[in-house]
């Protein structure tokens, strides 16, 4: 697990400032602490901050090939190396490493473009060809390592595996994209390809970019998608055993490593089962880490405790106090752009606790999208019965005028809270998931914004990014939809950047069996019936685990990974908020109606509404105005570019 950083000239050959690509790599030394390197030629500059895992003896990076014309900069892990290397053996090739790494440069050789297909893992690289003067770039399909670039107007390419290490150039303009803003506040992140800068963009998941020297910068090409057949012919009784199969080789896979190695271990049905795989395989007690909460209504350690005790861990629990909110300005620079996922604060106590016991770190991510877990889906499955029931011409004046008279009842049990059920039934299937998916939902964005604000948007509405990925879904299958456009938005955009930049804050690496893409493939070509059945989600994973968990572990509630974000506002952080969100680069900035901003602080302040989320989203807004862009003067003129 690593960093990697570089330039490239796509006119020419120039002299490269080797003290601006220094800065540029020195900025991500926390994902890789223990050695860093840079290689500059003509027009080229690669820098490499290396974390030692697999190899680490030999595996020094930027990695060449025999007589030094190919050169790769990596971030990641191929899981199949050992196997491509037998392969590119077989066809001639010399390895002078034990490494993941040159694998990826042999495979460049023998297959060009086409390599990315061979490759079973997380990655994100760059490859540097000098005999065909080409860039290459991708990123692994599931969008687990991240990606960076950025053209300048001189012709030069940036690219990071963080933003920070694109701004570290020191030529790349901030300017902020409107449209980025109004994906934050919709989704809580910036969704790719987009980037809160207009001059730098994400390299999306499944994705490579070829660039020629002397030749315009393309679009990044798609090499891989998931596709949701949903026509499998197998009885569920096989499919448990196949399953559980596959997620013991997948776990395999990835305990593959030269240093400590362990588990996250929330409690929940997709930790616990990675941690029974790894168990199943280890030879000796498999290191877990958990977090535990002060509030209970936070604290799932009890069964974490369970799955431990069952399998023998070595297991280490902290506790996370309930008014853990000092790290605002922390997640505002780590993450550098606008980031609301509040859980990112737990996330990040639990790798800080992890990277005390191990360097390696298997995680339970990717299951909810994958297995069918999320309490929304059952929600939405129960709206799309009622939406077929009734035409969309029926549907949309009747349940429409409903919701804007309905009552706002936060304060009311869950059965009486209709206003946004009404709001879902009045939209086609994918405006109503993307509107039960929004932090901020579109006509409060719509108070929030000035004017001048929306007058920057030009009528753009985030639900395009939906929509976007619902044209390209193929299937119609309710279910099936919602798991792709989550696995296209949510899991990239939102758990594997709060994963990525929260271990990587800590050296950490966190490898995700559930997010194989030989299992995400063929869970896709099974029925919607086997994930969720009778409003009971994860049907059979939790079938395929009986043998392996308690029934305590397997069918509870879900509890997710939250923070009193509630209380915080009306007790501890009410000063701040107010002092923040009232004066700053926020408030200065042109975009916001401050007196909705005063009325969502008013009103979730008496206890009259939860505007938690929206006030969170915003003090995360103004935490990067100030942690990233700069001082309030310059966040202004950023604003207003």
């Amino acid at each position: 697990m690593c960093g990697i950083t570089g330039i490239f000239d796509t006119r020419g050959k120039s002299d490269l400032d080797r003290s601006v690509l220094q800065r540029m790599n020195d900025s991500q030394q926390h994902r890789g602490p223990d050695e860093g390197s840079l290689h500059l030629e003509p027009g080229l500059g690669f820098g490499h901050r290396r974390l030692s895992i697999i190899d680490i003896a030999t595996g020094q990076q930027p990695l060449f090939n025999e007589d030094g014309s190919v050169a790769i900069v990596f971030n990641g892990e191929i899981y199949n190396y050992q196997e491509l290397m037998t392969e590119l053996q077989a066809l001639g090739y010399r390895f002078h490493t034990k490494s993941d790494t040159e694998c990826i440069v042999h495979a460049w050789e023998a297959w060009g473009e086409d390599c990315v297909q061979r490759l079973r893992g997380m990655f994100a690289f760059a490859i540097w060809d000098r005999n065909r003067q080409t860039l290459f770039m991708s990123r692994d399909r599931m969008g687990v390592k991240p990606m960076y670039y950025a053209l300048l107007d001189n012709g030069h390419l940036l690219f990071g595996s963080e933003l920070k290490s694109v701004m570290a150039h020191g030529g790349l303009r901030r300017d902020i994209d409107p449209l980025a803003v109004e994906e934050y506040f919709a989704l809580g992140y910036v969704a790719e390809p987009r980037t809160i800068f207009r001059t730098a963009k994400k390299l999306p998941p499944a994705c490579s970019l070829l660039i020629r020297r002397g030749e315009p910068v393309g679009e990044p090409r798609p090499y891989w998608d998931v596709r949701f057949t949903l026509d499998a012919k197998i009885c569920e009784q096989d499919a448990q055993e196949e399953l559980v199969a596959r997620l013991k080789e997948s776990v395999r896979l990835r305990m593959i490593a030269e240093v400590p190695l362990g588990a996250f271990l929330s409690g929940g049905v997709d930790s616990s089962a990675v941690v029974a795989m790894m168990a199943e395989q280890s030879a000796g007690a498999v290191n877990t880490c958990s977090i535990a909460f002060d509030d209970p209504a936070f604290n799932e350690s009890e069964f974490a405790q369970m799955v431990a005790d069952r399998y023998r861990t070595n297991h280490h629990v902290e506790t996370v106090h309930s008014d853990d909110f000092e790290l605002v300005d922390t997640l505002a620079r780590l993450y550098d752009e606008p980031y609301a996922d509040s859980s990112a604060i737990p996330t990040y106590r639990v790798c800080q606790l992890a990277r005390k016991h191990v360097t390696v770190a298997l995680s339970g991510d990717g299951g909810d999208e994958t297995f069918g877990g999320y309490r929304r889906y059952k929600l939405h499955l129960m709206e799309e019965r009622m939406r077929s029931a009734l035409p969309l011409g029926v549907r949309r004046p009747l349940f429409g005028t409903l919701g804007q008279l309905y009552p706002k009842a936060d304060w009311a049990p869950r059965v009486f809270r209709a206003k946004t059920t009404f709001q879902a039934l009045a939209r086609n299937s994918v405006e109503a998931y993307f509107h039960s998916m929004s932090f901020i939902r579109d006509a409060d964005r719509s108070q929030l914004y000035t004017n001048a604000f929306k007058a920057q948007l030009g009528g753009y509405n985030a639900r395009e990014v939906f929509k976007r990925h619902a044209d390209n879904a193929g299937t119609d299958d309710p279910l099936a939809l919602i798991q792709y456009i989550d696995t296209k938005t949510y899991l990239v955009g939102d758990i594997n950047t709060k994963v990525d930049r929260a271990s990587m804050a800590h050296s950490l690496e966190v490898r995700e069996p559930l997010m194989d893409h030989k299992i995400v493939e063929w869970l896709a070509t099974l029925p919607s019936s086997l994930k969720m059945r009778q409003g009971e989600g994860k049907v059979m994973l939790k079938k395929s685990m009986e043998p392996y968990l308690p029934n305590d572990v397997l069918y509870r509630p879900k509890m997710g990974f939250a923070v009193p974000l509630v209380r915080w506002f009306r007790g501890p952080l009410r000063q701040r908020l107010r002092a923040q969100l009232r004066e700053g680069p926020l408030a200065d900035s042109g975009w916001f109606d401050l007196k909705t901003v005063e009325r969502l602080i008013e009103q979730h302040e008496s206890g009259a509404r939860d505007h938690s989320t929206p006030l969170w989203s915003l003090l995360m807004y103004d935490a990067f105005l100030r942690n990233v862009v700069g001082d309030s003067a310059h966040a202004q003129q950023a604003l207003a570019a």
